[in-house]
């Protein structure tokens, strides 16, 4: 009886589990929705690496733990997780990503349930042991159930992002000067990691061929991000030459700052799960072009709250950019208020919160009933 009476209302124990030291889309939303169950009541513990980045970005009261996790057979985090868990004794051990998962196995048919959480199209082996899974896409969660996964037990919870507040100009001007953007341009900025399937080489090569102003307003490109990719994408930008008008950023911990001094935000992957960039630029009111990828159509109306090109094909997303540098700032303007909207009605932080709280309560209910 006081398994089914937590299960249905008041808080309950939840453990997060990451096994990542650096920073990434996953870890951003591990923190994010970490923190947003914290604040919302949920009695959470989150376990990471020691010195990872998530640790140092979650609320100073959510309660944490560290543990190294060297590998997906690493004998000693396995020990370490389970005595976690059987210290804490929660209702729900949530894993993130390959190794946390593969690191948890619990026992079947009792509490506590492993629901393990997927953000892209990862090779599933290491995930078939979990209890539940829950995908952010639906794509994903059609993915899992195509390779065999119980439909019953797949779940779709989205992520969310947070409005942002609008920028004053000073400080719209101050963080210009800081990446030696000049006052007058029109910025066009993208953010990820620099790895080939982001597609900031066809980025690159759509750039080239934009003018290099638009009306008295010279045209730049700022890249945010890092990755296997730096020193080629320099390389071909100079052989471009555009590399005057282009800033690398580098890796950003708050990529809010670059949003809020855009005036278009592009996404050129070749391959995106969701696309958190496109959400992020929403948030901020901006409008976007993104490619075609699976997870963008899942999100951007065409023409509606953003602008779809075909994947590696620079030359169309160089028209897509150009039809938004040279409308009116009333045409931009609609454009990435529909993308607000969107996040809005579908994105934002306390509809997110509520799906994983029911979730949370549905899967320990089940528990208790078997």
């Amino acid at each position: 009886m006081p398994a089914r009476s937590e299960a249905s209302s008041g808080s309950m124990r939840v453990i997060q589990v990451i096994g990542s030291t650096g920073g990434g889309g996953a870890e951003a939303f591990f923190v994010r929705l970490s923190n947003a169950l914290h604040e919302a009541g949920e009695n959470l513990v989150a376990v990471s690496q020691p010195c990872s980045q998530v640790a140092g970005e979650l609320l100073p009261g959510l309660p944490q733990q560290h543990v190294r996790m060297r590998g997906v057979w690493d004998l000693w985090a396995r020990w370490c997780l389970k005595r976690i868990i059987g210290q804490v004794q929660p209702a729900i051990v949530q894993t993130w990503m390959g190794r946390a998962t593969r690191l948890v196995s619990l026992p079947r048919g009792r509490r506590p349930i492993h629901l393990a959480r997927l953000g892209g199209y990862y090779n599933l082996r290491g995930y078939r042991h979990a209890h539940a899974w829950v995908g952010n896409t639906a794509g994903v969660c059609d993915y899992l159930v195509r390779n065999g996964f119980p439909a019953g037990r797949v779940h779709h919870v989205g992520n969310f992002v947070d409005l942002a507040q609008d920028v004053d100009p000073l400080r719209r001007l101050d963080l210009r000067q800081q990446y030696g953007v000049p006052e007058e341009a029109m910025l066009i900025v993208s953010a990820g990691r620099l790895h080939p399937i982001k597609g900031f080489s066809d980025l690159l090569g759509a750039f080239s061929v934009l003018p290099p102003s638009v009306g008295e307003r010279p045209v730049w490109l700022l890249i945010a991000g890092a990755g296997e990719m730096a020193f080629a994408l320099r390389d071909q930008a100079g052989h471009l030459g555009i590399g005057q008008r282009l800033c690398w950023a580098g890796w950003q911990r708050d990529i809010g700052q670059v949003l809020d001094i855009a005036d278009i935000v592009v996404c050129p992957s070749r391959q995106e799960t969701l696309g958190n960039v496109i959400l992020e630029a929403w948030a901020h009111g901006k409008p976007v072009v993104s490619t075609a990828t699976q997870g963008a159509l899942e999100i951007v109306i065409d023409e509606h709250n953003g602008l779809i090109v075909p994947c590696a094909r620079p030359d169309d997303l160089a028209s897509a950019l150009r039809e938004l540098l040279t409308a009116d700032e009333r045409t931009r303007s609609s454009l990435g208020e529909a993308g607000r909207s969107t996040v809005r009605l579908h994105h934002g932080r306390q509809a997110v919160v509520d799906q994983y709280r029911a979730l949370y309560r549905q899967l320990a209910g089940s528990a208790a009933d078997a």
